[in-house]
């Protein structure tokens, strides 16, 4: 092959054209997100709640198959609360010091999005309960009997996650999404017919 042959068309999008496509058409008001009524009826009070009580909102869970909108509720929560998102998902965290890094970085009211959730590693999962339970993140350095455990205290933060396989999700990580775990259904023809006229 030459070096003047013009470039393998794979049919891949750009990613920057992609994240431009999505953040155009992902709506930023609630009156813009069509569907899931039940969901959005129960965040509406969920998030009203944290607000009154000038606290974070409760960890919450979204299951579903893909395309629903678990990423775009993620994106509202954060507009509806006025906190930082950062988004990350289950893959993406290879070690515990990824997960460290990641929930230290946070400030105070952030939320925290882990897409794919359900591809967490065991070892990462145990570190995240107390995370999530009482904002401290322990940490084992070393190995064998010098081995110590330090405790970092961290900021408030809620954890939004989102998952294709609610059923691989054990129960003890699912039962710390103290907010609620919401299941999203498929859009009624009506509702895709809004959808592709807005």
């Amino acid at each position: 092959m030459s070096s003047t042959s013009p470039p393998i068309n794979t049919g891949k999008k750009d990613d920057k054209e992609t994240g431009f496509l999505d953040q155009t058409l992902r709506p930023t008001r609630w009156n813009d997100y069509i569907g899931q009524k039940n969901v959005k009826d129960n965040l509406h009070i969920l998030l009203t709640a944290a607000k009154e009580r000038s606290h974070p909102p409760e960890h919450m869970l979204f299951y579903g198959p893909p395309g629903l909108g678990k990423t775009t509720l993620a994106h509202l929560i954060s507009k509806e609360t006025g906190a930082n998102m950062k988004a990350t998902s289950g893959p993406a965290i290879l070690k515990v010091g990824d997960l460290a890094a990641i929930v230290t970085n946070l400030s105070p009211g952030d939320i925290l999005f882990i897409d794919e959730i359900h591809r967490l590693n065991k070892a990462i999962e145990e570190v995240l309960y107390p995370a999530m339970e009482s904002g401290v993140l322990d940490i084992i350095i070393g190995k064998g009997p010098s081995a110590r455990t330090i405790q970092l205290e961290l900021p408030p933060f809620t954890l939004v996650a989102a998952t294709t396989r609610i059923a691989m999700i054990s129960a003890p990580l699912r039962s710390r999404f103290s907010g609620g775990v919401f299941k999203l259904e498929f859009y009624t023809d009506g509702e895709i017919a809004e959808i592709v006229r807005r």
